[in-house]
C-alpha cells in the first residue's frame, strides 16, 4: 500500500515525503518529478508552453503509473489532489495523508521564493489556498498537522501506517 502525501505548496510534501520513506523503508516518488523527468523540462515550462489542462492530462497518466506501484511514499504536485480523477486512482493502491499546515507556516517556508509564481501575490494565495483546503480534506484518508518539523511530521504518519 502507497502513502500518498497531499497539500498545499510549502506544506512540506516532498521534505517529509522522503523523510517518511527514510523511516519505513520505502520508495519516495514524486509526482511532480516524474513528469519533468518523461517531459524532459520543467513544470513552469509546460505549463508556459501547453497550458495547464495539458499538464493535468499529463498530470493524471503520472497518477495512474504511480497507483500501479507498491509500498511507495508518494508525494503529489499541490494541485493534483484537488482532482477527484486523480484521488480515485490514487485511492487504488494507497492511503492519502492531508499535510495540514497552516497558511502563515507556508508562508515562512516559502518566503520570497522566485520558484513559486503563485506566492508573488500573497492575496491570491491566499485565496487558492483556502479553494484547496476542502478538496484536500475530502480527497484525504488522513489529515495531520503540518506545522510541525518534517521529521516529527513524517514520524507521526509512520506511527499511522505501523
Amino acid at each position: 500500500m502507497n502513502i500518498v502525501l497531499c497539500g498545499f505548496m510549502g506544506s512540506g510534501k516532498t521534505v517529509v515525503g522522503n523523510e517518511l520513506s527514510k523511516i519505513m523503508g520505502r520508495k519516495f516518488v514524486d509526482t511532480d518529478e516524474l513528469i519533468e523527468q518523461e517531459q524532459g523540462v520543467a513544470i513552469k515550462a509546460i505549463f508556459a508552453t501547453h497550458g495547464e489542462d495539458y499538464f493535468r492530462d499529463l498530470e493524471f497518466e503520472c497518477c495512474k503509473k504511480v497507483s500501479e506501484m507498491k509500498n511507495c511514499v508518494v508525494s503529489t504536485g499541490g494541485g493534483a489532489l484537488t482532482f477527484e480523477r486523480n484521488a480515485e486512482v490514487l485511492r487504488k493502491s494507497g492511503k492519502i495523508v492531508f499535510l495540514d499546515a497552516s497558511f502563515d507556516v507556508i508562508c515562512d517556508r516559502i518566503g520570497n521564493s522566485n520558484n513559486r509564481p503563485l506566492f508573488r501575490d500573497r492575496e491570491k494565495a491566499y485565496e487558492l489556498y483556502e479553494e484547496r483546503k476542502s478538496k484536500y480534506l475530502s480527497a484525504a484518508d488522513y489529515v495531520v498537522d503540518g506545522d510541525m518539523s518534517a521529521r516529527k511530521t513524517a514520524m507521526n504518519i509512520a506511527e499511522m501506517f505501523k
